[in-house]
């Protein structure tokens, strides 16, 4: 069935709680459009617009990979503090496509910019123009194509005619669909807060399903908000909150070439001038940000590939916040620890193997593990009321929650990732010809 607008309306729960319908609805200063270039086989969104008429300020953070893609190179060579449009396509990574991948990149800019400041110009009838440099790229899909260039340039007239600059629910979800690779559902946000007195809208979408472990932030993610914030401030707000949603994220244990997660302030909302992070009237639009990053964060995890429970990893009184870090994940990325959830094997032999691997320290007379709120190990032993068949009933459930409390120190972390079934091997061993 070719993932649309209408296909997943007609698939959803209309009381469903996880929030797919979220009443996202208009934010100033963002224009939407989302078409097909015929970039698959099939017929679906795969070009996606975001225009910012007034210009937005923004931040971005990036894949730590050695090997990025050509839409990364072009994002970091910008240094400009604010942005004019940002355009994603799927189907193809732009990776490892060398200079010819980049040069595409200058074309598909300087035709947006060109016909962007045209449409500028009849819509405001005022003299303004988009330069090539106040263009962003997300790119998603294979890595090693030749990227179409001229199709999506050929698209670009379409792309404009389709622009919308009131929003709604469903135009979210479309532009949502839109960046989906093998993504099974469009991720999407909301939150509201305050700045001084004045209301705050925060929104955000993502896409990512394979190829996901944080060493930045694992998947496209874009937020967007009415706040009147600056480069600078967004940039602090980022990097504070992105390591406990995006990099605490994995489903496969393999960083994409193509990560990045922005966040756009497109300055309509009126409030008081926030000169850093510390300003207190911003603590609620901090909070409200992090539960946005998260809320995509564990989107991204829930639909990993071949997903079929989701899985959070509590490690709590490490030694240091780092080694937290490591025994989360060394649990959340151990294959038979994924394949003993999903075979609901009540297996705790297995996060016991990945607690020493971690290479932390520990103090096993004082070492505890919960799944769920069943106990089954304390102070270093088997629970002495253990019994293997509630845990078993406990593991059916689609949300596991593990908890490991190491019991030396006061630093915590909590990883995010899905179990691995045989439909993970399936999708990713008919990679290519299936999303062609």
């Amino acid at each position: 069935m070719v993932i649309n607008l209408k296909n997943f309306l007609l698939s959803q729960d209309k009381k469903s709680k996880i929030g797919d319908f979220q009443d996202l609805d208009h934010i100033d200063g963002v224009a939407i459009s989302a078409i097909s270039a015929n970039l698959y086989k099939e017929n679906r969104d795969d070009l996606v617009l975001f225009y910012f008429r007034n210009a937005a300020n923004y931040a971005s953070v990036y894949t730590q990979s050695k090997i990025i893609s050509e839409n990364i190179k072009w994002n970091q060579s910008i240094k400009s503090n604010s942005i004019k449009a940002l355009l994603i396509n799927t189907r193809n990574a732009n990776s490892f496509t060398g200079k010819l991948g980049f040069k595409g990149i200058v074309q598909i800019a300087e035709e947006l910019s060109k016909r962007l400041t045209i449409k500028m110009s009849e819509d405001d009838e005022i003299k303004n123009s988009v330069k090539p440099n106040e263009i962003l790229f997300g790119s998603t899909g294979t890595i090693g194509e030749v990227f179409p260039t001229e199709k999506i340039k050929q698209a670009i007239p379409e792309l404009l005619k389709k622009i919308k600059y009131t929003q709604n629910k469903y135009l979210w979800i479309k532009a949502a669909l839109g960046i989906m690779t093998t993504d099974l559902q469009p991720k999407l946000a909301m939150e509201e807060c305050k700045i001084g007195n004045s209301e705050i809208k925060i929104y955000g979408i993502a896409k990512g399903s394979g190829m996901i472990y944080p060493n930045m932030a694992t998947t496209l993610g874009y937020v967007f908000t009415d706040a009147n914030l600056s480069s600078g401030v967004l940039k602090q707000l980022l990097k504070k909150n992105i390591g406990t949603t995006f990099n605490a994220i994995s489903c496969d244990g393999d960083t994409s070439t193509n990560d990045m997660v922005s966040i756009f302030a497109t300055k309509k909302a009126k409030h008081p001038k926030i000169k850093n992070i510390n300003n207190q009237k911003i603590k609620d639009f901090d909070q409200a940000l992090n539960a946005v990053l998260l809320n995509l964060a564990k989107r991204v995890a829930a639909d990993g590939e071949g997903a079929s429970k989701f899985v959070s990893v509590k490690v709590l009184n490490a030694k240091n916040f780092l080694e937290a870090k490591k025994v989360a994940f060394s649990i959340a990325n151990s294959p038979l620890v994924k394949t003993a959830i999903a075979g609901e094997d009540p297996n705790w032999g297995r996060i016991i193997m990945a607690i020493g691997k971690a290479n932390v320290h520990l103090n096993l007379n004082k070492l505890a593990i919960n799944f769920g709120k069943i106990k089954v190990i304390e102070n270093g032993q088997l629970y002495s009321k253990y019994e293997e068949i509630i845990v078993a009933e406990y593991m059916r459930e689609q949300k596991i929650d593990l908890t490991v409390d190491l019991n030396v120190g006061s630093k915590s972390f909590t990883a995010y990732t899905m179990d691995l079934t045989k439909k993970y091997i399936e999708i990713n061993a008919d990679y290519r010809s299936w999303i062609l």
